[in-house]
């Protein structure tokens, strides 16, 4: 018998805050089969999805039996997303390299479209992932109310008021969380040094110090190779000053 989900408090700010914000840049670009006007639009939507699950997908990586379902109308944007997050290419991508913790911390931000609360949510929603399995786990995301009121049926997640009250934007979540975590990168023994040897500087031949240049007097001083005289260590109260003061 699965867990219920464990309660948790979710945070007052962000994305369960409604705000004024001006159109702009960070503004997210919405993704819906509602306002297709062409077969362009459709592609444009079915990208967005792979970059907002894959980050980037490759020839080799697109699931064309999803996406041809997605076109012909027999599966909605939704279950194209549940799709994605069942692939081979995100198990062997993300699932399979690191914890339960760091995989619904990732699919909370993927597909709610946000960071999770506190540990507190990481932990419940791991617990789901050890009882009903990931697809259990995506499954669950997916029917979240919070899921159906922001996203529905019909429009690709995306992540939601990356403008904060501050007038600061949050970074994306593709480069705020790499593939592997913290502990994953240790035990992998990276990241490493990539510079096995010196770097080698180069001057063009018009840029380069000629003789009388000041430039070379440091490497002349170098090569004498002579050593001054050694400071002496002579005691103040060794000196006999009223002797050595000039009588007038």
């Amino acid at each position: 018998m699965p867990l219920p989900l464990l309660e948790y408090k979710p945070s007052s700010q962000n994305t369960r805050v409604k705000g004024y914000e001006v159109p702009s840049d960070e503004q997210p670009r919405v993704f819906s089969t509602e306002n297709l006007l062409s077969s362009t639009d459709l592609d444009n939507l079915i990208g967005s999805a792979y970059r907002q699950i894959f980050f980037h997908a490759f020839a080799a990586d697109r699931e064309k039996f999803l996406e041809s379902q997605l076109r012909s109308g027999q599966i909605t944007v939704r279950d194209f997303i549940r799709g994605l997050c069942l692939s081979n290419t995100f198990t062997n991508s993300f699932y399979n390299l690191n914890s339960n913790y760091r995989f619904a911390e990732h699919c909370v931000q993927k597909v709610l479209g946000r960071d999770v609360y506190s540990e507190a949510e990481k932990i419940a929603w791991s617990i789901v992932i050890a009882t009903k399995g990931r697809a259990g786990f995506i499954n669950d995301l997916l029917n979240s109310d919070e899921y159906l009121e922001n996203f529905g049926d019909n429009i690709v997640p995306f992540q939601r008021r990356r403008v904060l009250p501050s007038g600061a934007s949050e970074l994306p979540f593709n480069i705020k969380s790499p593939r592997y975590d913290a502990y994953h990168r240790r035990k992998l023994g990276f990241p490493k040094a990539s510079w096995q040897a010196a770097v080698r500087g180069y001057k063009p031949q018009d840029k380069q110090p000629k003789a009388g240049d000041p430039a070379l007097y440091a490497g002349m001083a170098k090569s004498l190779g002579a050593i001054g005289n050694q400071p002496q260590s002579i005691s103040p109260y060794n000196i006999d000053y009223m002797n050595l003061v000039p009588r007038r």
